[in-house]
């Protein structure tokens, strides 16, 4: 890594003021964007840990047990449990399927560590896109220092 890390150092000092100027402005897009797609797998992965937690409560109550059932994030209507055991998973763009609850935890428990997995690869991306950023940013600032006149 340091070595690579070194070779990166020693392209980015042979490159011009502008071209360095347009790396470390596409490295700072491309940190943005990374940090964009951290938080939404922050926020999916809060959801399935919550609708992992909604199964998990709703295996425990009986048949027949009153609760409000969502229709919206802010409308819910009365209703009665009916069977416990079957539940319908939303697997994207408005598709459902039905499931056991085992299966429906299953798939929970697998989309969780999938986001988790993606989350880990995308922080190791954005700390190397950050690294080479502040490398551009330290040898422009360099760069124009030596460019300026002494006073």
């Amino acid at each position: 890594m340091a070595a690579a890390k070194g070779g990166v150092a020693m392209e980015l000092e042979k490159m011009s003021v502008e071209q360095l100027k347009a790396i470390k402005e596409q490295t700072d897009l491309e940190v943005n964007l990374l940090q964009d797609s951290l938080n939404n797998i922050r926020s999916a992965t809060s959801r399935l840990e919550s609708a992992s937690s909604a199964l998990h409560d709703l295996s425990l109550r009986p048949q027949g047990h009153p609760m409000l059932v969502p229709l919206t994030a802010s409308l819910y209507v009365p209703g009665a449990l009916d069977d416990s055991d079957k539940v319908l998973v939303d697997v994207g763009t408005g598709y459902f399927i039905e499931k056991t609850m085992a299966e429906g935890k299953d798939y929970c428990e697998r989309k969780i560590n999938l986001l988790k997995s993606n989350f880990d690869q995308l922080i190791e991306v954005a700390s190397k896109k950050k690294c080479i950023a502040d490398e551009a940013g330290a040898i422009l600032q360099a760069k124009l220092k030596q460019l300026s006149p002494t006073s």
